[in-house]
């Protein structure tokens, strides 16, 4: 069986995406990114208030186990989306990748975007390990969390408009 056949299948769970409902719940809840921006950013310093005079946390395999799940998910949508889009320009070219949206429309590109969108909230737990581990948060560390979840979250919601 041909590879690009098999990784262009549509699975069920792409096929029955609920765009409507996605849109409808981005658009009610968008502006929850700022909340749990504001929380995050709230107990990275309480967190580290707290850790301050405590002994730190050995969390590798917690750490790898969140990492690890993390990446999966990131490897699956990459798979998913970049056969797709492969597909596209192989079959349609380069232009049709550009100036068409039929790859932000079709199932499988759609199911994934709002997956990855979603994924930025949890994805806020990264810093937990640093703060309880009491290793050196950077700056750019929690910034880049806050702003990709407000970027994307919000982006989400033009969007869909």
């Amino acid at each position: 069986m041909n590879m690009s056949v098999i990784s262009l299948q549509e699975y069920d769970f792409e096929k029955q995406f609920d765009e409507r409902g996605a849109i409808e719940w981005m658009q009610e809840n968008w502006s929850k990114s700022f909340l749990f921006s504001a929380v995050y950013a709230a107990l990275i310093f309480a967190g580290q208030y707290y850790m301050r005079e405590r002994k730190k946390f050995e969390l590798r395999k917690p750490l790898v186990l969140w990492s690890l799940t993390l990446a999966l998910f990131s490897i699956l949508g990459a798979f998913r989306t970049g056969w797709y889009m492969w597909h596209v320009l192989y079959t349609s070219g380069f232009k049709q990748s550009v100036c068409d949206q039929s790859f932000y429309n079709g199932p499988v590109s759609k199911f994934w975007a709002y997956a990855f969108v979603l994924s930025k909230a949890p994805e806020l737990g990264d810093t937990m390990f640093i703060v309880l581990r009491k290793q050196k948060l950077i700056f750019l560390h929690w910034y880049h969390h806050i702003t990709v979840l407000l970027y994307s979250w919000t982006w989400s919601f033009y969007r869909s408009k």
